[in-house]
């Protein structure tokens, strides 16, 4: 709890330094105020928790897991926004303070023990990446991102908030523990307004982790925001919707996994080839990084498609490679973007030749993102096929294997453009914190793959 305390106060204070104009504090506070939450959340490791408030949160070893690597991610995306949001607008104390707001739901929703709180921890992120991805006021594609973002936002919320309330109806409780025992006393009710509530709050959290057919706002969206921004949107949000995900479903719906695990397969096997085929036509390195982020989301769905005990670990593993590596994609985009002017893979061409660092760490990220061996993404690639295979959901797992062999050729475009054709160009400037991050970032990609015990099994 002192975790959640912490992040709501520090944007309080980031809005009073913005207002005293106390603009070179703003980054070292965030990221102190930041260490401080994530040193308190470690404190709990191993604590017997149990519900408190009412049982409205519940502070576990998974809710610990998942608040740790949502606050890692962000301490490194506002690393790299040193100088990035000065040049958007004058007043950067409200984007920090309003990505904190967000973590601050992102927190809840990793931790809650009642539907009603995984509602408000829901709305408190999704009201601040509204504002975050329209936060260009004066750019067109930004505000049509934050448009779309909130017209299919509010759709969603209205599915989840729906199927919330027929659940209620049913079972008589939003409590967790409630629904999971009010569903083994009437296991052969078959009641159709509690499983109408189920594949509603499907529809609601596919919408949120960008499942498709889900899926038609994520690429404008994500193309259209401030690259941090979407930087934000694809790893800390979408980690943040998958551990609610997977908290509900392994908590309440596990007993029933017959009537929802059917639908969720076919969600899955569309999310990776609409994610994997799509990108292959993008031109756009953004824009594939955000039909990538599908596909990823289809692979994230496996843990839940073949639900068991190491669904959690398989999630926080993949979660951590992926947002780790998308770190270095993304902060790579904004250094190359700053000199060509264009998102385009043409702007990586000869970047190898001028920029061997920069071009180094970004073929870590691709190759990771592909799930080659000895990267993390290879890791938590296995442990998701493992996962379906004891569930033998083999078909499931072919065309994985299927969809991640059509993966490597669009990230392999970024690599080719880099070190195998040629562009008359100047050296990119990095600067010394992204070089920082980027650093940690490939170093860290590369330890979980060759040491995959490093983070494997902590949950």
């Amino acid at each position: 709890m002192t975790t959640l305390i912490i992040i709501s106060v520090l944007p309080i204070v980031i809005l009073y330094l913005g207002l005293y104009k106390v603009q070179k504090a703003l980054l070292p506070v965030t990221i102190i105020g930041l260490l401080a939450a994530m040193t308190a959340a470690i404190t709990q490791w191993n604590d017997s928790a149990v519900p408190i408030y009412h049982g409205m949160m519940l502070f576990n070893n998974f809710s610990v897991a998942f608040s740790v690597v949502s606050i890692v991610s962000t301490i490194l995306i506002l690393l790299l926004s040193k100088g990035y949001f000065e040049r958007i607008s004058s007043h950067i104390a409200e984007y920090y303070a309003i990505i904190l707001f967000s973590l601050a739901g992102i927190i809840v929703m990793v931790s809650y023990h009642n539907l009603v709180m995984l509602f408000i921890g829901i709305e408190i992120m999704s009201v601040s990446l509204y504002i975050l991805a329209g936060i260009r006021k004066k750019d067109f594609a930004s505000n049509e991102a934050a448009l779309k973002y909130f017209l299919m936002g509010a759709f969603s919320t209205g599915f989840l908030l729906f199927g919330i309330a027929l659940i209620y109806g049913a079972s008589g409780s939003f409590d967790l523990d409630g629904i999971r025992d009010w569903i083994v006393t009437h296991s052969r009710s078959n009641d159709p307004l509690f499983y109408t509530g189920v594949m509603l709050i499907i529809v609601g959290l596919c919408f949120k982790v960008g499942a498709a057919p889900f899926h038609f706002w994520t690429p404008d969206v994500y193309e259209g925001a401030p690259s941090l921004i979407t930087l934000f949107m694809s790893t800390v949000v979408k980690v943040a919707g998958f551990a609610a995900f997977l908290r509900l479903f392994s908590a309440c719906f596990f007993t029933i996994s017959s009537f929802w695990a059917p639908v969720l397969l076919v969600i899955t096997i569309i999310t990776l080839f609409i994610g994997n085929i799509t990108a292959l036509y993008q031109q756009s390195f953004k824009r594939m990084m955000a039909f990538s982020s599908i596909s990823h989301a289809g692979y994230l769905l496996f843990a839940i498609v073949a639900l068991g005990a190491g669904s959690a670990n398989s999630i926080f593993v993949y979660a951590a490679a992926y947002s780790i590596a998308s770190i270095i994609a993304f902060g790579a985009l904004i250094l190359v973007k700053q000199q060509t002017r264009t998102d385009n893979f043409d702007g990586f061409n000869g970047l190898a030749k001028n920029n061997p660092f920069l071009a180094l760490v970004l073929t870590v990220s691709m190759l990771s993102l592909a799930g080659i061996p000895l990267t993390a993404g290879f890791i938590g690639k296995f442990f998701m096929f493992s996962g379906a295979l004891a569930h033998y959901n083999t078909l499931l797992v072919v065309v994985a294997v299927v969809n991640a062999i059509i993966s490597i050729f669009y990230y392999f475009r970024v690599i080719i453009a880099m070190y195998f054709r040629s562009a008359e160009r100047a050296e990119v400037e990095v600067p010394a914190y992204y070089k920082f991050v980027l650093g940690i970032s490939a170093i860290a990609t590369i330890v979980i793959g060759v040491y995959p015990a490093f983070i494997s099994a902590l949950i």
